[in-house]
Parts: structure tokens; sequence; C-alpha cells
């Protein structure tokens, strides 16, 4: 598992940086939590998106008459959230699925309750944050109507991110629940060293995908393969 080359963030050839992390979701984590694992990186890559379309409402924000230091910041939050979302919250949730790691569940929350709160700021949009939300593009429709519309967009998209955001921190928390973590199961593997140990990780993984099998044949009706005849009305 440790030899095999990193492939994401999938970077151009021409760009002198090497991918940092592994990713696959078809190799690395089990059937039943698949599902979710995309769906939180489609989530993030929403959030990454929304970053991206932000900018181009500040710039819009900018133009309109709004100052330059919205855009600026905006440049900020894309630069820098970007990739602290995806090491933050998106990898501690993409290891806790592969390795069944209570330690990772608890880093994922505690990052991804931080990412809600900035979601639902970021909706908001207090003027002079470098963020296209709904209280600075309310109060420029009054200034630029042409700006506000393209300001308008991000608020959106920043809205439908809070709203998917809390979905996906209640469904994995009521996973986590159902099966059994705590965070007393957090402190111990904190305790014992076990959340970085390459060699626990990989029998937590496989006691994992072999339980989810074992469920799977349990699922499936049995039948004897020896027929079984009666001899009660022969006599």
């Amino acid at each position: 598992m440790g030899d095999k080359a990193n492939n994401f963030p999938p970077l151009p050839r021409f760009i002198p940086l090497k991918p940092c992390f592994y990713q696959d979701f078809n190799e690395d984590i089990p059937d039943q939590h698949r599902t979710m694992a995309k769906r939180l990186y489609y989530l993030w890559m929403l959030n990454s998106i929304t970053l991206a379309v932000n900018l181009i409402g500040c710039l819009a924000w900018t133009i309109g008459g709004g100052g330059f230091m919205n855009f600026g910041l905006a440049v900020v939050w894309l630069l820098l959230f970007t990739p602290c979302s995806y090491v933050c919250w998106f990898r501690p949730i993409y290891k806790a699925f592969k390795t069944d790691s209570s330690f990772n569940f608890m880093a994922f929350f505690f990052t991804f309750i931080a990412q809600l709160v900035l979601s639902i700021i970021q909706a908001v949009g207090i003027p002079g944050w470098g963020v296209c939300g709904w209280v600075a593009t309310i109060l420029f429709f009054g200034t630029n109507i042409g700006s506000a519309v393209v300001m308008l967009i991000p608020t959106l998209m920043f809205t439908a991110v809070a709203v998917l955001s809390f979905i996906a921190l209640t469904k994995v928390h009521s996973f986590y629940r159902g099966s059994g973590g705590s965070l007393s199961k957090a402190q111990e593997e904190w305790t014992t060293g076990a959340w970085k140990n390459p060699h626990v990780q990989q029998a937590a993984q496989n006691a994992a995908m072999g339980a989810a099998q074992g469920a799977m044949m349990q699922s499936e009706p049995q039948y004897s393969a020896t027929p079984n005849y009666s001899y009660d009305n022969q006599m």
C-alpha cells in the first residue's frame, strides 16, 4: 500500500510539482462507505468551485465600485482554503472510511464543523470579507445592479454548500454513532498510536472489508448441497 505513486492532485506535466496524495475510491474505500466518501469529495469540489466563482463575483464587485480589498481577500480564500479544506477535513474522512479509524472520524468532525460555520459566514456575506454573500449582494443592488447580479451567483452557491455541509455532517455523525464509535475510542487510538501505524491501519481495513463481505454473505439465502429426503411415508 505504501509504495504506490501519489496521483492527487492530477497536475499537468508542465507544472514542476508532483501529486501529494494517493487517492483511489475503488481500491481504498470499502463498498458500504464508497458512495458517502465520493459524495464528500464532490462536496469538497463544489466548495472549491464556489470559491473560484466567488473570485469572479468579487471582481464584478470591484469593477462596480466596491473596492479592491474584497477581490484581494477572494484570492486568499481561493488559494488558501481550497487545499486546506482537502487536507484538514476530506483526507481525515477518507482515511476514516478506509481504516475504520475513530481518531480520523474525530479529526473530520472537528474540522468539518469549522468548515460548516465558515460556509454559513460566507453565505451571509459580511461586506469587506471578500465573499459575495446575501448581505453584501443585497446592499450592492442599490449601487450597481449588473455587478450585484453577478455576485448573486456565488451567493447561491455558498448557500448550497452550507446546506449540503450540514446534511453531510449529520449523515456521517449518524453513521459513526450507529457503528459504535465514540470519543473514548478515538482517545485510545491516539494514546496507543494506532492511528498512525500503517500495519494497524491495514489490519483494520482488512477487518472492515471482511465484516462487510460477511454481512453480504449472511444476507444471501443459504441452500444445502445435499438433498433432504423424507422416509416417513415410504413404509
